[in-house]
């Protein structure tokens, strides 16, 4: 009877192991996929990225994470160049000249009735998206809270922040390596 037990248990030791190695190089393979997918975006879009000390495989995870989960939706306005809306039938082209540097109105906020307007997320003059530093940033995804002192405790009523709290924090990390390699538009 023990050694039964035991040669159940080695067995299902070396199916997880297995499992582990497979899965593992299955989620490695996509991984790479995204990443690469990620710089084909944006090179196909003509979105211009400073690589210099930034991690490759974290900007690249970055850009297909933005640029496949409608943050352009938002964070750039007009979301299109001129002749470039796919909607129209055009050639898709996004705005480069804008692209995350916000805008779009919403319309007032319900608590206060000021404007609410997506934030611009290009990096600042010292290199952080929106100017926050990635704790900020990790946080404000997480939580909604608006980041800025003149609304302490406002929830962005805009930002699909319920959606994208579920990233994990590589996913944000990369998100925000990839906001840092975009243009500054002030």
């Amino acid at each position: 009877m023990q050694q039964h037990i035991v040669a159940r248990s080695l067995r299902w030791s070396v199916a997880l192991v297995l499992a582990t190695l497979l899965c593992g190089s299955a989620v490695r393979a996509q991984q790479l996929d995204q990443i690469l997918r990620g710089y084909e975006i944006a090179q196909a879009q003509g979105i211009p990225l400073n690589l210099k000390g930034k991690d490759w495989s974290l900007l690249g995870l970055g850009s297909y994470l933005v640029n496949t989960t409608g943050c352009n939706d938002c964070h750039t306005w007009p979301n299109w160049a001129n002749g470039g809306n796919p909607y129209l039938g055009q050639s898709e082209q996004i705005n480069t000249n804008r692209y995350m540097a916000g805008g779009r109105q919403f319309g007032p906020d319900p608590v206060d009735g000021h404007i609410v307007a997506s934030a611009n997320i290009t990096a600042d003059r010292t290199g952080k998206p929106a100017g926050l530093t990635l704790p900020q940033f990790i946080k404000v995804i997480r939580t909604g809270q608006d980041p800025y002192p003149d609304y302490p405790g406002r929830l962005l009523q805009a930002m699909p922040w319920p959606l994208y709290h579920w990233k994990t924090d590589l996913e944000l990390t990369a998100i925000y390596e990839y906001l840092r390699a975009i243009p500054s538009i002030p």
